[in-house]
């Protein structure tokens, strides 16, 4: 006798087998989706049996609206406004043109390949004109692509899922209903569905998006769990009144939401990412699980030759025609046109389109939904293995990201960033002072004017490129903001903030908790040393780490310890910073924390009437000066002294 299938247990092992097969296969740096699927059809009734979606029932397909629901806010939420307007014409084109000719094409494929009959053969094509954030976004995660490339792509894969869910909906009536007036009438509620999700999805946006800021009903901490609420009601109070205008609803308002200031912003999308991870891997593994490995199979050399044309054909050919007369460099629509994974709209659209045909009894399902897997496992894995090489044979990849961004040309900045160029390091300044912008120049740096918190000046200064930011104005709370800025909107690696004091015992814990260092050996005063710099009283010295010299005499100047939380600095002669840190062939800002090995050098600002007092007390600390003498560091020019 069977055992029993329990419709818990499906769940919990849906839900626990699609974590582990994301995390394995990000270890292992494979496409996802491949493990998912893998584990679907080895969990699933064919195999081990221990996974039994039917024993679901019609609660299969609520889990599945749940899922969607979620799946596209989050794609929403990532987003940018500005971004999408400036490549608007291509997006509008790849998601309506491009869409079109994707139907076309995958419509023509399987009626001539497979032998099926014009409605069913249709119905595919609109199930595969997808593609789908959930594959695109991690694909793109690390390959470092051109800004404009990636912004088409994820825009593409978030917007066209509504689209392609509306298509099939609608050719899913005109299969089980053929006639004229369903046409008409199907084509007006199509119509009417877009236009009322735009308009539901931007008021509930902006609505969800004040309640997150003024947190007018929301209490502290109750966000996320509000935001997820108010997407799920969004969704099915939509679908109720109109099917399916949810799926736009919710794409709409995770876009407004996404492009205003909710100061929830990082943690929300953070809470959707790891919700959209949990759930798409508990969905992929449960519809994969109810496709029969047999109706695979029996598409034969047919489906192949559908699965190989969409990819090679279909898609170039769509993605060409879309982006004719376009600012797309050759290089740029290649790609495009070689990368369109399909993801979980796909796999979720197809099963509830096949369920739907097998209850109306219409012919086609089984089969329709088996060739949309195979197409959703076949152009993940070549997207998969082939994404990043033709990336890179295309030269449409980023520079590495090495370039330090300093914000702020005062006190010890143009020291440290003399400093990291002797080191072999690129650096830029953000400075919205011209009198500042020009000292920086006049050093040999470059310099983008601005104020870094405006979107425009982080463009200029091509945030992508940079793998380091340093905040080193005289202002420690703008010092944070630029740091936190850059690292959660633009993905800088590394964080450096200048402070002055650390009297608070909690201010190294937060800093910390904040992903943020502390910039130099500990704090600094910022203004002091921007005087001594303009008297030109600070020279720039090489030192070499090896044991601390406790033959040296007493110094009354600081210790590390009296830089330490639990010691205020009490000592006014603050004449020493160690600016960089270098190991091998490369330098790093110092930072407090930082323990040296021997042989590791340091750069060390060194203030001159102190100078001797500087050394010796370095020198209890474990640093010998490299050359006899310290490399002056360069001095602002005369006109920079009225600063």
């Amino acid at each position: 006798m069977e055992p029993t299938p329990h419709p818990e247990l499906t769940v919990a092992l849906a839900l626990a087998a699609g974590i582990l097969a994301q995390s394995v296969s990000r270890l292992l740096r494979l496409p996802g989706i491949v493990l998912l699927l893998a584990c679907g059809a080895l969990l699933g009734p064919e195999v081990l049996g221990w996974i039994q979606p039917r024993s679901l029932g019609e609660g299969l397909f609520g889990i599945v609206d749940f899922g969607v629901a979620v799946i596209l806010f989050e794609g929403g939420l990532n987003l940018e406004w500005s971004r999408l307007k400036r490549h608007e014409a291509a997006i509008r084109r790849l998601i309506t043109f491009g869409a079109l000719v994707t139907w076309a094409g995958a419509t023509g494929l399987a009626a001539l390949a497979l032998g099926w009959r014009f409605e069913l053969a249709t119905l595919f094509g609109a199930l595969v004109v997808v593609t789908g954030p959930t594959v695109i976004q991690p694909l793109l995660r690390d390959m470092r692509l051109r800004p404009r490339i990636k912004t088409i792509l994820e825009a593409e894969g978030v917007l066209i899922d509504p689209v392609g869910a509306l298509l099939a909906g609608f050719l899913l009536q005109l299969v089980i209903a053929p006639r004229l007036t369903t046409f008409a009438s199907e084509t007006l509620g199509v119509v009417v569905s877009i236009g009322f999700g735009v308009l539901v999805g931007l008021a509930a946006g902006f609505a969800l998006a004040g309640a997150l800021r003024y947190r007018v009903l929301v209490a502290r901490n109750y966000e996320n769990i509000f935001a997820l609420a108010s997407v799920v009601l969004l969704f099915e109070a939509c679908n109720t009144v109109m099917e399916p205008s949810g799926l736009v609803a919710v794409t709409v308002a995770g876009v407004v939401i996404g492009n205003l200031d909710t100061r929830v912003g990082h943690e929300l999308r953070e809470f959707k990412d790891q919700l959209t991870v949990l759930l798409v891997g508990m969905l992929f593994v449960l519809l994969s699980a109810d496709v029969a490995l047999d109706d695979v199979r029996a598409l034969g050399l047919g489906g192949l030759a559908v699965v190989a044309g969409l990819i090679l054909i279909v898609r170039p050919l769509g993605v060409w025609l879309s982006t004719r007369g376009l600012k797309l460099t050759l290089q740029e629509r290649v790609f495009i046109g070689g990368v369109a994974p399909r993801g979980i709209v796909a796999a979720a659209i197809a099963s509830i389109t096949a369920a739907t045909l097998e209850a109306q009894g219409v012919s086609g399902g089984t089969a329709l939904r088996a060739l949309v897997f195979s197409t959703i496992a076949g152009t993940v894995v070549v997207s998969g293995v082939f994404a990043y090489p033709l990336a890179w044979a295309l030269k449409i990849r980023l520079p590495t990201r090495d370039r330090v961004a300093i914000f702020g040309a005062g006190g010890l900045a143009l020291s440290l960033a003399g400093a990291l160029r002797d080191g072999g390091v690129s650096v830029m300044f953000i400075e919205s002072d011209p009198k500042r912008c020009h000292a920086a120049e006049q050093a040999g740096h470059d310099v983008v004017f601005g104020d870094p918190l405006d979107e425009r000046t982080m463009q200029r200064a091509r945030m992508e490129l940079v793998g380091t930011v340093v905040g080193l104005t005289f202002n420690e709370h703008a010092n944070g903001l630029f740091v936190r800025e850059a690292r959660e909107s633009y993905e800088v690696g590394r964080g450096y903030v200048a402070i002055e004091e650390m009297d608070d015992p909690h201010t190294r814990h937060l800093i910390q908790r904040s992903g943020l260092d502390v910039l130099f050996d500990g704090p600094h005063d910022q203004a002091r040393w921007d005087v001594r710099c303009r008297h030109g009283e600070i020279e720039v010295a090489l030192f070499e780490f090896g044991q601390p010299d406790t033959t040296a005499p007493a110094s009354p100047i600081r210790t590390n310890e009296a830089a330490a939380p639990s010691s205020p600095r009490t000592n006014a002669k603050d004449c020493y910073a160690l600016l960089t840190r270098q190991r091998r062939t490369r330098a790093w800002p110092f930072h407090l924390g930082f323990s040296p090995k021997p042989g590791d050098l340091a750069s060390v600002a060194l203030y001159r009437p102190e100078r001797l007092s500087a050394i010796a007390q370095l020198g209890r600390l474990g640093w010998r000066q490299k050359s006899a003498g310290g490399v002056t560091a360069p001095s602002e020019p005369t006109d920079a002294q009225t600063l």
